[in-house]
């Protein structure tokens, strides 16, 4: 029974192995190295007028300040700090404005607050401190706020007309909570990682270094504790999976045999849509950072027969993004990480963690 079980499992595995002989063809090939915020305690204030950052104000870097102190004041993580300065670059660029737009003409301050009674006076939604107080507070009534993309949980406090407005505000919220933060905490490591965000630094799978299926005959090969074989694209993409909902040690949360709840396997890259399916979790046409990217067979090169899956690490302006993956380049390097960018329109699906809203 186990060599007939292990055989099953070599079978729905063999997808990847012939997707890199041919998809490596794909236009704009390019390593990219990003970073992703860990959501440690709460960060201190290391600010005084002396402080520089390129590209800001004095005035810019003092109000980036003050949401930093009220978050500490609240005792809101580094991830909610990062996320309130996102929200305020986006709504104001860091400046108590005293004017509003079209949508909303009585909106005011760094946040951008309306004259609706949910945010205190004028004179509160134009004082730094106590505007950026008010929406820490909104933000953690948010019902799972931590697991959200960050942009997400911006939207479900401002409920603006985009809920991605702000995620190209994410970057610029990091470097300046590193350049004005204590600095006592670590842009490294997935223990509390995000889902929408992709695991930090680049290859952190944890069996990178066990021997795959094809070094050592696939009758007498081990499978990882995601019951897929060791350093395959299933096995990587699903490492990314439990990573990025909180599972990052055994036992895992989400595995081949129990992912769907109608007891049949996650199985080959081929079954990956029919198992989101199955599971209800949402999938679409528009790259998301931590979706799986599922190649039908043969699609962009994928293998004819199984297809391929890879995890969304960065999306591009231009139309394009950066995939992660394993075993997704020709031999020698077959069997180890890669990234590389594609054109959005080249997958055939993008599979969606829960909180991995679709645009509309």
């Amino acid at each position: 029974m186990q060599r007939k079980s292990l055989d099953f499992v070599a079978l729905i595995l063999v997808p990847c192995l012939l997707f890199g002989l041919v998809f490596s063809i794909l236009l704009l090939l390019a390593p990219v190295k990003g970073a992703a915020a860990d959501c440690g305690p709460t960060v201190s204030v290391a600010f005084n007028g002396n402080t520089k950052v390129d590209g800001y104000s004095q005035e810019q870097l003092k109000n980036a300040a003050a949401i930093l102190s009220a978050g500490k004041a609240r005792d809101l993580s580094v991830k909610g700090q990062m996320i309130s300065l996102m929200v305020a670059l986006g709504e104001s660029g860091l400046r108590a404005l005293d004017y509003g737009d079209g949508p909303g003409p009585d909106s005011r301050g760094l946040f951008q607050q309306r004259d609706n009674g949910a945010w205190g006076s004028y004179a509160d939604r134009m004082d730094p401190t106590i505007s950026a107080t008010n929406f820490i507070k909104a933000l953690q009534k948010v019902e799972g706020w931590e697991l959200l993309e960050p942009t997400i949980a911006g939207n479900r406090v401002q409920r603006n007309a985009d809920p991605y407005h702000y995620q190209k505000y994410w970057p610029e919220a990091v470097k300046l909570v590193q350049a004005l933060s204590d600095g006592k905490f670590s842009l490294e490591g997935g223990d509390c990682a995000v889902p929408g965000k992709s695991g930090a630094g680049d290859d952190d799978y944890p069996w990178k270094d066990s021997p795959t299926w094809v070094q050592v005959g696939a009758n007498d090969a081990s499978t990882s504790p995601l019951n897929f074989y060791y350093r395959e694209c299933v096995d990587f993409a699903l490492w990314r999976v439990n990573q990025q909902m909180g599972s990052t040690g055994e036992p895992f949360k989400f595995l081949n045999g129990n992912f769907r709840p109608d007891g049949q396997r996650l199985g080959s890259a081929l079954t990956w849509k029919a198992g989101w399916d199955a599971k209800g979790w949402p999938t679409g046409p528009v790259p998301r950072v931590g979706a799986v990217v599922w190649y039908a067979p043969g699609a962009g090169g994928a293998d004819p027969t199984f297809g391929h899956v890879a995890v969304v690490k960065e999306v591009k302006d231009n139309g394009t993004y950066v995939e992660e993956g394993y075993n997704g380049n020709p031999p020698p390097d077959d069997h180890n990480y890669y990234t590389r960018t594609v054109s959005n329109t080249v997958p055939s699906a993008f599979l969606y963690l829960p909180t991995q809203e679709e645009k509309k």
